[in-house]
Parts: C-alpha cells; sequence; structure tokens
C-alpha cells in the first residue's frame, strides 16, 4: 500500500460482529463474578459464624478463639484435593494463569476451571485465606471469554481479546471500577494496544458495570464506591513531596512482596520428593491460622480493614502489625499453591505502608496517605501504574487526590523497575519457562519504508545467458555471489523472473544450459513505497528470504531487492536512537564588553539618540 493509503490502525470492519459476543462475555463475567462475592460470603459465614448466609463479612468478628486455627488448614486440604483431582491450574492467584493461557495455549482455557477456579478460590477466601476475590474472578471471566471464543470459528487474537473482556467484566463487576479493569486489561493481559483488544475489553467492561448498576437500584448491592471516604481540599504542595516518598516506600515494598512469595514458593518446592504438592495448601493453612490468632485482620479478603485504614481509625502498631502478619501468611499461602487473588493484599499492605508514613508526613491525614500507599503498592507490585491511578480512584471517587497518586504510582514504578527483573506476575510465568515484555513501542517495521533498506545496487542477469558463464561470472567471495537471489531481466530492462543461486548450481550439475531454463516467475514482490511490517508477513508466509522490489505503477520495473537482513537495518536504526547519546545544543558563556553600550541598550533608542 503506498505511504498515502496507509493508516493509523489496520482494523477491518470483521471487528463489529465481534462486539456482540463482547457484550454477552461482559455480562456472563459480571454474573459469575457476583456469584463468587456470594460464595465466599457463604463459606465464611459458615465456617466462622455457623450461619447460612451469603452476605459478605469479615472473619476477624469471630468468637471461636483458637479454634479458629483449623479453619484455614481444612480450607487449604479442600484446595488441595481439588487442585489434585480437578485441575492444577486452580493454584496460585489467577494471573498469571491467564497471562500463561493468552501467550502459550492460544488463549484456549478448559471449560472445567469456569467452575472449579472459583469454587477453590471461595473455598480459600472463606476459611479465612488472606486473599482477593479479584486474581480469581479475573481467571474465571478470562475462562468464560475463552470459551464463548471457543465456541465461535475465531483467531487465536480474537479469542484472546474475549478472554481479557471477560477477565476485565469481572474485575469491573466486583470493584465498580469499569475503567481501571479496562485499563488492567490493556495494560497487562492483552499484550497490545489494539482497537480490537480494547474496544471488546472496554465494551465488556462498562457492560459488567451497567448490570452492577441495576442491580444496585434493585437494592442488591451498594451503589456506592467499595471504599467511600471523607472529602478534602486538592492536595499540593508538601503533600506531593509525601507522595514521592511513599513512591519511594512502596517500590521497595514491591520488592519485598515479590521477594516474599517466590521465597516461599521456593521453600515449598524443596518437600518435593518427600510430601505431595497436594498437602502445601494445608501447611499454607497452618501458617495462616498461626497468623490469624496474632491479628484476626489480616484474614479474608479483607475490605472491611482496607476502608479502615483508608478512613484512619488504625494506629501506627495497628498499621505496622497487620503489614506483617499479612506479608508472611500472604507469602505463605500462595507459595503452598492456595487459590486466591493478589490486588486486596497489595492494596492492604499499600494502605498499611502509606498509614504508617502519615504519622510522620505533613499536609494530609493518615488515611490520605494510606490511599496514596494504596496506589503507589499496587502501581510497583504489578507494574501497571494507569490502573493503580484510576483504580485507587474509582475505588473511593476522591478525585482531589489524583495528582499524589500520579506521583506515587510513576515513583513506585520507577523504583520497581530498577530493583525487581520481573513483577510478581510476570516471575511465576518466567518460572515456567516463558518470558513476557512489559515494554511496549512502535515496531520499527512499521515505520520504515523499504525504498529505506533496500538494495540498489543489484547484480542481475539476462534470460538467455548461459549457466555455465554466469557460474563463472560469480566468483567465490565476490559481492554479486552473496547477493542468492538474481533478477532475470529481458532485453528492455523488464523483469520476467528471479533465479536462486540455488537454482545455478542445481542446474550445472543437471547440465541445464541458459537461464531461462531454470528460472522462476517471481511469487512475491516488494514496492519501494510499502512498509517493512507487510514485507515480513509476505516473507514468513511465503517462506522466502528476499523479494524483488518493482515498481508499484510498471510492475516489470526493477527497483532493487531486499532481503531478511534488510529488515534488520529498521532494527539497527532503533538500537542507534536508544543508544548513541550526543550533546545537540551547547550553552557558551557570552561577554559582555562594554556595559555602558549595553546599559544603552536597555534605555531604548530615543534616549541613546539624546
Amino acid at each position: 500500500m503506498p505511504e498515502r493509503g496507509l493508516g493509523d490502525f489496520t482494523t477491518s470492519p470483521a471487528l463489529v460482529r465481534l462486539v456482540p459476543l463482547g457484550l454477552a462475555v461482559g455480562a456472563l463475567g459480571a454474573g459469575i463474578s457476583l456469584a463468587l462475592l456470594d460464595m465466599i460470603g457463604f463459606f465464611t459465614n459458615l465456617a466462622y459464624y455457623q450461619r447460612l448466609s451469603v452476605h459478605l463479612t469479615s472473619p476477624n468478628a469471630s468468637t471461636l478463639g483458637a479454634i479458629a486455627l483449623v479453619i484455614p488448614i481444612g480450607g487449604g486440604l479442600v484446595v488441595g484435593i481439588m487442585a489434585r483431582f480437578g485441575s492444577e491450574q486452580i493454584r496460585g492467584h489467577g494471573i498469571p494463569e491467564a497471562m500463561e493461557n493468552i501467550l502459550i495455549n492460544g488463549s484456549k482455557v478448559q471449560p472445567r476451571l469456569a467452575l472449579l477456579k472459583p469454587i477453590s478460590s471461595a473455598v480459600s477466601i472463606g476459611t479465612g485465606g488472606p486473599f482477593g476475590a479479584e486474581g480469581p474472578i479475573i481467571l474465571t471471566g478470562g475462562a468464560v471469554g475463552s470459551i464463548v471464543g471457543q465456541l465461535f470459528r475465531l483467531t487465536a487474537a480474537e479469542r484472546r481479546a474475549l478472554l481479557v473482556a471477560g477477565a476485565a467484566a469481572g474485575m469491573s463487576a466486583v470493584f465498580g471500577t469499569p475503567v481501571a479493569a479496562t485499563l488492567f486489561g490493556v495494560e497487562l493481559l492483552a499484550f497490545e494496544f489494539r482497537p480490537r483488544s480494547m474496544v471488546l475489553i472496554g465494551l465488556a467492561s462498562a457492560t459488567a458495570d451497567g448490570l452492577r448498576m441495576v442491580m444496585a437500584g434493585a437494592g442488591l448491592v451498594s451503589p456506592q464506591p467499595l471504599f467511600p471516604v471523607p472529602g478534602h481540599p486538592p492536595l499540593g504542595g508538601v503533600v506531593l513531596g509525601g507522595a514521592a516518598v511513599i513512591g519511594v516506600a512502596t517500590g521497595l515494598g514491591a520488592w519485598v512482596m515479590t521477594q516474599a512469595v517466590y521465597r516461599c514458593e521456593d521453600l515449598f518446592k524443596k518437600l518435593t520428593g518427600h510430601l505431595h504438592w497436594m498437602w502445601w495448601p494445608l501447611i499454607g493453612g497452618l501458617v495462616i491460622g498461626l497468623g490469624g490468632l496474632v491479628d484476626p485482620r489480616a484474614l479474608g479478603v479483607g475490605y472491611d480493614t482496607i476502608h479502615l485504614e483508608l478512613l484512619g481509625r488504625l494506629g501506627l502498631g495497628a498499621l505496622v502489625l497487620l503489614f506483617s502478619v499479612k506479608l508472611v501468611i500472604w507469602a505463605a499461602g500462595l507459595g503452598g499453591g492456595t487459590s486466591g487473588g493478589i490486588l486486596a493484599p497489595i492494596l492492604m499492605m499499600g494502605a498499611a505502608i502509606g498509614g504508617v508514613l502519615g504519622h510522620v508526613l505533613p499536609g494530609a491525614s493518615t488515611g490520605v496517605f494510606a490511599l496514596i500507599g494504596m496506589s503507589g503498592a499496587l502501581g510497583g507490585v504489578t507494574r501497571s501504574p494507569f490502573t493503580a491511578i484510576v483504580f485507587a480512584f474509582e475505588l473511593t471517587h476522591d478525585q482531589n487526590s489524583l495528582l499524589c497518586l500520579l506521583v506515587a504510582a510513576t515513583v513506585a514504578h520507577l523504583v520497581s523497575v530498577l530493583v525487581l527483573k520481573r513483577s510478581i506476575l510476570t516471575e511465576k510465568v518466567a518460572r515456567r519457562g516463558f518470558h513476557v515484555m512489559r515494554e511496549y513501542a512502535v515496531d520499527p517495521l512499521e515505520a520504515t519504508f523499504v525504498r529505506e533498506v533496500m538494495d540498489t545496487d543489484v547484480y542481475t542477469v539476462e534470460a538467455d545467458r548461459a549457466l555455465g558463464e554466469l557460474y563463472r561470472a560469480l566468483p567465490e567471495g565476490s559481492s554479486a555471489r552473496r547477493q542468492r537471489l538474481y533478477p532475470v531481466l529481458d532485453d528492455e530492462g523488464g523483469l520476467v523472473g528471479v533465479l536462486p543461486w540455488s537454482a545455478v548450481l542445481a542446474a550445472r550439475s543437471e547440465g541445464a544450459d541458459k537461464v531461462d531454463d531454470v528460472m522462476i516467475r517471481p511469487i512475491g514482490v516488494a514496492h519501494p513505497d510499502e512498509i517493512l511490517r507487510g514485507v515480513a508477513d509476505r516473507m514468513a508466509a511465503l517462506g522466502l528470504g528476499v523479494l524483488p522490489v518493482v515498481d508499484r505503477g510498471e510492475p516489470q520495473r526493477l527497483e532493487g531487492l531486499i532481503s531478511q537482513f534488510n529488515l534488520l537495518d529498521a532494527r539497527q536504526k532503533l538500537l542507534e536512537e536508544e543508544r548513541n547519546a550526543e550533546r545537540v545544543l551547547r550553552l557558551r558563556r557570552v561577554r559582555v564588553r562594554d556595559a555602558a553600550f549595553v546599559a544603552g541598550l536597555s534605555e531604548g533608542p530615543e534616549r541613546r539618540d539624546n
């Protein structure tokens, strides 16, 4: 396509046919996600209060005392059995598993996972597991999107968009954060920023939140944000400096949290050969139970505790204890393979960091600094700063804190990427032998034209030329020999075919005499005014490493050759932009020779004339 015909996007009208599927995935994801919350409430009420109710409550008000120690142990045992005889994919917090399905399995999720994951997570969290519901919801919603995609004739990329749409829908329905859920899907799961993904994820997320609003009107859920906070004036000045301090602290906290989880996982792996992994969640449950005896607020999904932090109702000692206990039992539970999410624990520990620092930082209440810490921790641990900023805002509707949220999440993200090679999410994928690159940039193949890198000094041959003479004319080591593909021209200089070097050798051994006997018609060509991405795709589809370049208006007019090595020239240009540092402007000292003259200039022309 000529340069004037190139567009910003490659999306076709075929995307429209996926919109109804995206809306359906949004509705299904919302229903399943809210059902998961009800299941968590059911198991929590049954285990800690011996009553039948689906109301989401916290275990910390239980009066069972030391007997409550056995509840997380029993929950860990049930999860281990379900993982052993159901699906091993229910282990862990869900988001890396969703990533793995996207990267490796062509976005194909086993249908049974849509049933086993929410049940196992509800059992784990309902029996005191210090996890969030969002990880299982994301994986479950993703499973629903994948299943819907598998029912239709779709590409792997289209199934991926529906999988992420389902994940975002679940997150939106539970937290009431449709914009943050969309950003989360785009930043972390889609591995692209194309209309195909953005449109489906955004519509599914909006559909889920729309259904949530309908249920709020019917009195089934609260219409308020999950963590309503009191109003306050816009933050700035000294509070921005405090937000930067909290950003550094939560960035380092991201390192602590990530290391804690995977060090615990390494400890459990040392049990391999001595104890089957099915029993590891039971051991994790024991640690959780002991932690619950020390600080019951660390148990369960913890939404009420997070709210208390944001309201500034926990003292310094309570915040330190909460962070310490939550970190230990959360890391032990995840390391042992228990099923549960990470976002709510990150929010709780981040709010604790912000609240602790809020006792010494000036300019705002400890609750406001807890909110800032919550955003910083999420941005540092997940490496998704935009999601962290908008998520904290939508959870509280505290628009006056936006600037501080931006500072904290950005600084935490900076610290995190400097001290950690991989995030808590991508580390698990890496441990399974795969790599995820989180830096997205414009591909140099998309920004470079064929004419910029093609070879124009091309050795051509005539159709009636003898192969023996051609072979002798191409001595070993010559630039013409390295060309490997020779355009064949007619008497008027028009392209009539191409001659691979391998065909020259094969034809000589078979006794062929002329180039015309072995040349082939070009099965693919390139044009000077097209971008390299299209050429690279064409080479891959045809299995060719070099193509002739011809004029678009005159297909017989040869312009040059482009090979796979020329494609690397575009990459070389990007590397030069990344690595070659230079000073473009220089500041020079100006010497004033005549101060009186300068003073005269400042007086204006009228006075100087006088």
